[in-house]
């Protein structure tokens, strides 16, 4: 078959850890940087044996845009279904299942797409959906120049891939949302958004539990004689975190 659509499924994967992926979210200034070192990071962890291109898709306000991608490739591949609002990887992210495309050149569902792009060079495709939360809808996008790299261990590989990126996913949203609706803050966030935003970026910060970020939270609200929004607030525009005594006997920002 040209194309297979099918849920999630479990496989060995040379799956991140969420502590190198909030390693990415930390050290990145921003949400389109994060997401582009999460696409090449992608790219260099799946492409063994074969080489593999990777784009990220977000869909927001019935708006899909494609925030990043390993490869000028594989942003157009993303960019040229956009045109026709149809596509592997629109159906993957609207549609919440897999979509594999074994062979482009022979694809009677997308046969414009195929045509399309033919000079990329592209004939596979694999897209899997991620959970990017309740206003938003993401997919991880894969394409290969050979028919031979999506395997079904390769397919499994980078559908459990996938599943770590969706916790990230959704925390880069929630930290970094004055910079995708920067007039959020202003008017449309509530105050309980901007709190769990905050505790969210307290817990990829120090690698603690939700309950130990509110309790420092408060701490600094009763310390600084602010209220809990405020004073998230002023954490989610940069402000350092007093120092933690660790375990160990270390202290961390």
């Amino acid at each position: 078959m040209a194309e297979t659509g099918r849920p999630l499924t479990s496989g060995q994967l040379p799956s991140p850890t969420m502590e190198q992926l909030q390693d990415l979210l930390l050290e990145s200034p921003g949400f389109d940087e994060f997401l582009l070192e999460l696409t090449v990071f992608s790219a260099s962890k799946l492409a063994a044996p074969e080489p593999m291109l990777c784009a990220i898709s977000v869909e927001r306000d019935g708006r899909p845009v494609t925030v990043a991608s390993s490869s000028d490739t594989a942003k157009r591949m993303d960019e040229k279904q956009y045109g026709f609002d149809d596509g592997p990887c629109l159906t993957a992210l609207r549609e919440g299942r897999t979509v594999v495309v074994a062979d482009l050149r022979t694809s009677e569902r997308w046969h414009r797409y195929s045509e399309a792009v033919t000079g990329d060079g592209i004939t596979s495709v694999v897209a899997v959906p991620i959970n990017a939360g309740a206003n938003a809808a993401a997919a991880l996008n894969c394409y290969a120049r050979s028919t031979e790299t999506f395997d079904a261990a390769t397919i499994a590989a980078v559908e459990s891939y996938a599943v770590p990126l969706s916790r990230i996913l959704r925390l880069a949203l929630r930290v970094h949302r004055l910079e995708i609706h920067p007039e959020g803050l202003h008017g449309a966030l509530q105050s309980r958004a901007v709190i769990d935003a905050a505790l969210s970026l307290i817990m990829a910060q120090t690698r603690g539990s939700r309950e130990d970020a509110a309790a420092l939270l408060q701490e600094m609200a009763r310390s600084s004689k602010q209220q809990l929004k405020q004073i998230a607030m002023v954490i989610l525009n940069g402000a350092k975190l007093p120092e933690q005594a660790q375990p160990d006997g270390e202290t961390q920002q």
